[in-house]
């Protein structure tokens, strides 16, 4: 465009200028060869880092996190992908403890590509600064304290009758505690070792830590990603007789707390029925890991808006809690981490196999479907500037108005080399607008105890967290959650000293041995 410009405004004074003076008739090829290679040095001068980057032959990507059992889904992505994202290398990276399940899925992600038709060298390491260098895109998939870590996030609330889960009440923000500092060391390390990199986040509570890469970490080039937006839409149309092609979707709100709107290929909003079409006993792409109870149809009728899988632990909470509490008492099943701990092992079985060269049906149960769908889908968009529709986690910048304008939201977006263009969502009726920004406002609390260590900030967090009961019990399932994470969280080294020192104990038993065995 700019040499478009420039050539125009020389066409119209100088060229003319020196035409009609014949003696220097000679010199005007001279001239304009000239002017053209100096167009030519500008354009290359203007490409940015970005550009010259992507036009290498080859993409890098790290994976943080690559011992994950969903590593594989990732692999299947990135093959189906290869024509539009030409991968050179593929990086996994983990940790001591996680390097036994990182060789059993590396093997396993590099006979996928060996399957393939291309060649693609996956790389091991338990050292992410040798994996960083020169990387085009770092995702992110980790779980800070392993499985151990969720069990003890879900069995210390049940043990006091609140919710136990991985994302949401005071085991989401125990998660979001110890997770937000490494994530922000990973930051660092990419600001030396590969400043013009994409950070890609998967690893949950995927909203708080994505917007402390932003705030915290001083980080723009961010996207955070989470299936259940990619589920629904795989799902609903066809509970209508449509295609995803034929259907517009627009979603709004924060990570598992959205709601979406869906629109026909002539512009008509077609939300009932699909709202309907639920009440039918249709496959609405809930995740395997939500306890499918149905939310109030008169509710959804009147918002006219579709909730996320998660809603149903505001809008059915006491049901929700009633089922977490009796998996929590059964100790044949356990709570929810028990219950993965079981299939994980199932997984890495089945990865073990030499002969294994492809994603496992079983993987779906992990409540990872379409994981590759986001991930990928969002690389390869980058990558190509394809705009392409995604849900994900981004800059508000507006698009949810009903929420501050540099704070992180859920929402569609268009996906291009530049990042995510949030779509402009409305603002929201005053119930869903209530219960967003309350979410939000425990959300920052979250984020800056995780940067602080402050223990004030942390109990304002858990008072106005819609997931705990403000008391003396919220405050003692707080206080056990420190003890039970200290190897996790140095920023709170001091409280959880003055903590041992008054004598605060696990009330839980697992959740106690756990602790006690350093696990």
């Amino acid at each position: 465009m700019v040499e478009k410009q420039i050539t125009q405004s020389l066409n119209r004074t100088v060229f003319p200028k020196i035409i009609r003076n014949k003696e220097q008739k000679e010199n005007t090829v001279v001239f304009a060869y000239i002017l053209l290679f100096s167009l030519f040095l500008l354009r290359i001068m203007m490409l940015s880092k970005e550009e010259r980057n992507m036009n290498k032959e080859g993409v890098k990507i790290v994976t943080i996190g690559g011992g994950s059992s969903y590593t594989p889904e990732l692999m299947e992505g990135f093959i189906k992908r290869y024509d539009e994202l030409p991968i050179r290398e593929i990086w996994l990276c983990d940790i001591e403890d996680g390097k036994e399940k990182l060789e059993i899925v590396g093997k396993m992600a590099q006979r996928m590509w060996d399957a393939s038709p291309y060649d693609v060298k996956v790389h091991l390491t338990l050292d992410r600064r040798e994996a960083l260098p020169g990387a085009d895109f770092v995702t992110t998939q980790f779980r800070v304290g392993l499985l151990n870590a969720r069990i003890k996030d879900e069995r210390i609330p049940f043990s006091y009758g609140m919710l136990g889960q991985e994302t949401n009440g005071a085991g989401g923000i125990f998660k979001a505690l110890r997770t937000i500092p490494v994530i922000l060391g990973i930051v660092e390390d990419m600001k030396e070792l590969c400043p013009d990199a994409w950070l890609i986040n998967f690893t949950n509570p995927s909203g708080m830590v994505t917007e402390s890469v932003m705030k915290y970490g001083k980080w723009d080039k961010v996207i955070g990603l989470c299936n259940v937006p990619v589920g629904a839409m795989m799902d609903e149309p066809k509970t209508i007789g449509k295609t995803l092609d034929q259907l517009t979707y627009k979603f709004a709100g924060l990570n598992h707390f959205h709601w979406h709107k869906v629109f026909d290929e002539h512009g008509h909003e077609v939300t009932k029925d699909i709202i309907n079409a639920m009440y039918e006993g249709k496959d609405m792409g809930i995740p395997a890991n939500i306890h499918d109870i149905p939310f109030f149809k008169e509710q959804l009728l009147r918002m006219n808006m579709i909730p996320c899988g998660y809603h149903r632990y505001y809008y059915r909470e006491e049901e929700m809690l009633a089922h977490g509490l009796k998996e929590y008492n059964d100790p044949n099943v356990g709570t929810r981490g028990q219950q993965v701990q079981q299939t994980e092992h199932e997984l890495f079985e089945l990865y073990k196999d030499p002969n294994l060269d492809h994603k496992p049906e079983q993987l779906a149960k992990r409540g990872g479907a379409h994981y590759s769908d986001a991930a990928c889908e969002t690389i390869a968009s980058i990558y190509a500037n394809k705009l392409s529709h995604i849900v994900v986690t981004t800059k508000n910048n507006g698009a949810v108005p009903d929420l501050p304008v540099d704070c992180a939201v859920e929402v569609s977006s268009y996906i291009g080399s530049t990042g995510a263009r949030p779509i402009a969502f409305g603002p929201l009726e005053p119930a869903e607008r209530g219960w967003v920004q309350c979410m939000k406002s425990m959300e920052l609390c979250v984020e800056e105890a995780a940067v602080t260590g402050d223990y004030g900030t942390l109990l304002q967090a858990f008072i106005i967290n819609p997931q705990i009961v403000a008391g003396t019990k919220a405050k003692r399932i707080m206080d056990e959650l420190l003890i039970a994470h200290k190897k996790y969280l140095p920023q709170f080294a001091d409280t959880i000293a003055r903590l041992e020192e008054e004598g605060v104990t696990i009330k839980d038993d697992v959740a106690r041995e756990l602790t006690e065995k350093g696990l």
